[in-house]
């Protein structure tokens, strides 16, 4: 890995150099930024009329009517609805979907990882256009840590792209993760590290820290049934198993995202001390309890089960149609008893041809308000990063990390579909 990654950094470097031109130089001095109206992630009303200073990469005032200081940059958003950054906490740069085992494969076996950077480049390119200003890149498919590698082209300023918190391999045992099924004479690739007993967990959490990891990924459970009314799943690591990594993870000060989306595996995450449970089909009234006293948070991801649903049901998994309503279902008491949910939507599980923003409208059309949505991935996602003195308002002190759309998503959330404007740390990458 020690050759792999400076040749990806090389190579992405070399590739991306035409879309430089989408990134304008960082602003001298102070930028004003006029808006219809703000919702800075906050509050519960829009401010009409307001004004952003934005002095370097960081905000100096916000607010309506204020004055424009003498010699500012003016940005004028019209009657615009400004917003804080948009933040997806859940994502997969290095993965192109995946709706069938074929489609998994085909990536893992006849693409390379280099390859796979250099698609990667596009994506975080497509997020940022997109709105997107930070993501939680929950592991790599097999591309080892390349996703730190593109973190810091993004950061030396090599390509365009949001603020990256990356996992880089995620974890499961032996036999529980694809590639799976082919002839035991061949070596296939895996799409995560594999490691089984206590030590052996701890000591790939150390690993990926070591390689760069800002969060652990484990994967909680697979196979998922149904016996009793509930959705059930088989628990990939044992207790002992579960509870080191997530003990070793937090004693290097990481944090833990669990794949879970039967009731057993969500379960175990939880009782080892998961700090976010991912999909979460499963969840009844037990375990949204259990979430709210221990403050988890939840990243539904609701648009990608609808999306793979038809597909993995002709690949001979119905259970995959039945999860898109068990999650509707979950969704609704996880709203009623105040349960942390961030907005999260397992982009690269689709193509990103789709965008990521599609998410916003199947909250509200479960339950949420346009608001609620909006500070899911505003101030909700940035406090589950631990990043809320930097990232998912509009105040001072914050990055002047800001988007804008032409209409009032409050009145119609998939104006969220149609950003218009991007700013992320002073400098516009987007203005139409």
């Amino acid at each position: 890995m020690k050759i792999l990654r400076p040749a990806i950094v090389i190579l992405i470097s070399a590739l991306v150099a035409p879309f430089q031109a989408a990134k304008a130089a960082a602003p001298a001095g102070v930028t004003a930024l006029r808006c219809g109206r703000l919702i800075d992630g906050k509050r519960a009303e829009p401010i009409e009329n307001a004004v952003v200073i934005v002095e370097g990469e960081r905000i100096k005032e916000a607010g309506a009517g204020l004055a424009v200081p003498a010699g500012a940059r003016v940005v004028d958003l019209g009657r615009g609805t400004c917003l804080p950054g948009l933040i997806d906490n859940h994502t997969h740069v290095m993965l192109q979907g995946d709706i069938t085992a074929a489609d998994y494969d085909e990536q893992l076996l006849k693409e390379s990882i280099p390859y796979r950077a250099i698609r990667a480049t596009a994506a975080v390119r497509t997020a940022l256009m997109n709105g997107f200003t930070a993501l939680r890149d929950l592991e790599t498919e097999g591309a080892m840590y390349a996703d730190v590698d593109v973190k810091t082209a993004i950061n030396r300023g090599v390509i365009p792209g949001p603020r990256m918190f990356v996992s880089t391999r995620a974890l499961a045992p032996t036999g529980t993760y694809p590639l799976l099924g082919y002839s035991w004479e061949l070596r296939v690739p895996e799409g995560v590290q594999i490691v089984d007993g206590a030590d052996n967990v701890r000591h790939a959490v150390r690993e990926q820290v070591k390689y760069g990891a800002d969060w652990i990924k484990y994967y909680s459970d697979r196979r998922y049934f149904m016996k009793d009314g509930a959705l059930h799943s088989w628990v990939n690591f044992t207790g002992e198993e579960a509870r080191a990594l997530v003990e070793e993870a937090h004693r290097l000060g990481r944090k833990v995202a669990a794949h879970a989306i039967g009731r057993d595996g969500i379960e175990s995450a939880l009782k080892a001390g998961a700090d976010t449970i991912e999909h979460g089909d499963g969840l009844d009234d037990e375990l949204l309890d259990l979430m709210v006293r221990r403050g988890v948070y939840w990243c539904p991801t609701i648009f990608v089960g609808a999306y793979v649903a038809e597909g993995r049901a002709a690949a001979g998994a119905p259970i995959w149609k039945t999860m898109v309503d068990l999650e509707r279902q979950a969704f609704g008491k996880a709203l009623r008893k105040g349960v942390k949910i961030s907005y999260g939507t397992d982009a690269g599980g689709y193509a990103w041809t789709e965008n990521q923003a599609k998410e916003f409208a199947y909250m509200v059309r479960y339950g949420m308000t346009p608001l609620q949505a909006i500070h899911a991935a505003t101030s909700v996602a940035a406090a589950l990063l631990g990043q809320e003195a930097d990232l998912g308002s509009v105040e001072p002190g914050r990055y002047a990390d800001i988007v804008a759309v032409k209409g009032d998503p409050l009145a119609d959330i998939t104006e969220l579909e149609r950003v218009s404007f991007v700013m992320k740390g002073g400098v516009v990458y987007k203005q139409e």
